[in-house]
C-alpha cells in the first residue's frame, strides 16, 4: 500500500526534537521557528510534558466519554483562569477544524439559522463545513460547496452592513489570519463586529486555532480588541503536539444531551498534555515572553533590508519578499537549516515556540540577512 500522495514533502527526516531545535535522521541540527504549523507552543520535548503524558499512560489512555474524567474538568478550570474565560464552558474535540464545525452548529442550533459570513483569505480547515468558510476554491469540493456562506473583505464596515440579513447565523473570523498571510484584523472592525452580531441576534466565532493559547502575547489575540465572543476554537498549541481541539462557548448558551459529540475529544492523554501545556506556560511565563521575544524580533527585521510589510503581533509574524526572493524559505531550510513558513506566493510566517530566546532569533536574523544581500 502507498500513502495518499498529497503533501509537498521536504527530504528531511526528523527524528529527534527539543526546545526550538530538530535533528534529522542523519543528525543534522536544525532551527525550528514554524513549530510544525504553530502546534509547538512550549517547545519540542519539554521533561514536565512528557513525564505528564508517560505518567497518564500507566494509568489510564483511553475510554469514552460515557464515563466521569476528571481530567477534563481540570482542564476546563484550569483553561478557564489562564484565559480570562471562567464563565464560558468548554467543548473538547480533536482538531481545529472539527472545533470550528461545532461551533457553528451550536451557532445554527441557537439561532435556528444557517448562514455563515466568513472573510476572503480566511483558512477555517478541511472539514465539510470547515472548508466552506475556507476562502480557498481548490481545495472545496462540490459535496462540501452547498453551505450557505458569503465572504466579504475583512476590515469592511460597509460591505458587511450591505451584505448581513436575518438569515446569519454566525460570523467566524481568525483572531489573526495564518495561511492568508499574518493579516490582521482591526481591533475597531471586531469591535464592530461585536456590536453588530449582539444588534442582530447573530454568533461571533473567533478562530484562535493558530493565533491563540498565548501566541501573541495574550492569551487570545481578540483580546487586544477588548471584546467577548460568543465562541472561541482553539486546538494547535493547545497540546504541544498531541492532537486536540476545543470551543469556549458563552455561559447563556445551554447545552443538551447529545447536542455534541466526539469519540476521542477530551481524552486521557489529550487531557494531560493540555494540563501540562498550560503548567508549563504559566510556570515558564512563556505569554510575558512571546511578547518580549516578539518585539526583539520585530525590532530585528526592521532592520533588515528586503524585508517588506512587517506585521503580526508577538511570536506570529509575517513579512513579504520580492518576487525575485521567493526562493529565501528553501534557502533558510536547505543552506542555513532553519524551518520557517510561508504563504504565496511570497509572504514567510513565523510561528515559534514560544519559548524562543534572543540567540535563536539572532541565528535566524544573520541567515535571513545573508539571503537577502
Amino acid at each position: 500500500m502507498r500513502l495518499f500522495d498529497v503533501y509537498t514533502l521536504f527530504n528531511i527526516t526528523p527524528v529527534k526534537a527539543k526546545g526550538s531545535w530538530l535533528w534529522d535522521i542523519s543528525g543534522q541540527k536544525y532551527l525550528d521557528l514554524y513549530g510544525g504549523h504553530a502546534v509547538i507552543s512550549i517547545g519540542h520535548s519539554h521533561p514536565h510534558y512528557i513525564q505528564a503524558l508517560t505518567d497518564q499512560l500507566n494509568k489510564i489512555s483511553f475510554y469514552s466519554n460515557s464515563v466521569q474524567n476528571p481530567l477534563q474538568e481540570q482542564l476546563a478550570e484550569k483553561l478557564g483562569q489562564f484565559s480570562g474565560y471562567p464563565d464560558y464552558q468548554l467543548f473538547l474535540c480533536n482538531s481545529g477544524a472539527e472545533a470550528n464545525e461545532n461551533a457553528m452548529k451550536v451557532a445554527s442550533f441557537v439561532t435556528g439559522r444557517k448562514k455563515i459570513v466568513a472573510f476572503k483569505k480566511s483558512f477555517h480547515g478541511r472539514t465539510s463545513g470547515a472548508v466552506a468558510v475556507t476562502d480557498n476554491p481548490k481545495i472545496v469540493a462540490s459535496f462540501n460547496a452547498g453551505h450557505d456562506v458569503i465572504f466579504l473583505p475583512m476590515n469592511d464596515e460597509q460591505a458587511f452592513l450591505e451584505a448581513v440579513d436575518e438569515d446569519v447565523a454566525a460570523v467566524i473570523i481568525e483572531g489573526i489570519q495564518g495561511v492568508g498571510g499574518i493579516q490582521l484584523p482591526e481591533d475597531s472592525f471586531l469591535v464592530f463586529l461585536e456590536q453588530q452580531c449582539q444588534k442582530n441576534n447573530i454568533l461571533l466565532i473567533l478562530d484562535e486555532i493558530q493565533s491563540g493559547y498565548g501566541r501573541t502575547g495574550k492569551f487570545f489575540a481578540h483580546q487586544y480588541a477588548g471584546i467577548r465572543p460568543h465562541l472561541i476554537t482553539m486546538a494547535k498549541g493547545m497540546g504541544n503536539g498531541f492532537p486536540v481541539g476545543g470551543v469556549l462557548i458563552h455561559g447563556d448558551i445551554k447545552p443538551w444531551p447529545g447536542m455534541l459529540g466526539t469519540t476521542f475529544g477530551g481524552n486521557y492523554l489529550a487531557g494531560a498534555a493540555c494540563l501540562a501545556v498550560l503548567e508549563v506556560m504559566e510556570s515558564e511565563n512563556l505569554l510575558p515572553n512571546a511578547t518580549q521575544m516578539g518585539a526583539y524580533l520585530m525590532a530585528e527585521l526592521i532592520g533588515v533590508a528586503g524585508v517588506q510589510k512587517l506585521r503580526g503581533r508577538g511570536l506570529i509574524i509575517g513579512f513579504d519578499l520580492a518576487d525575485e526572493k521567493k526562493h529565501v524559505r528553501n534557502n533558510l531550510l536547505l543552506e542555513h537549516k532553519i524551518f520557517v513558513g510561508e504563504a504565496k506566493p511570497n509572504t514567510i510566517r513565523l510561528l515559534p515556540s514560544l519559548a524562543l530566546n534572543k540567540n535563536e532569533i539572532d541565528i535566524f536574523i544573520a541567515a535571513l540577512k545573508k539571503e537577502l544581500l
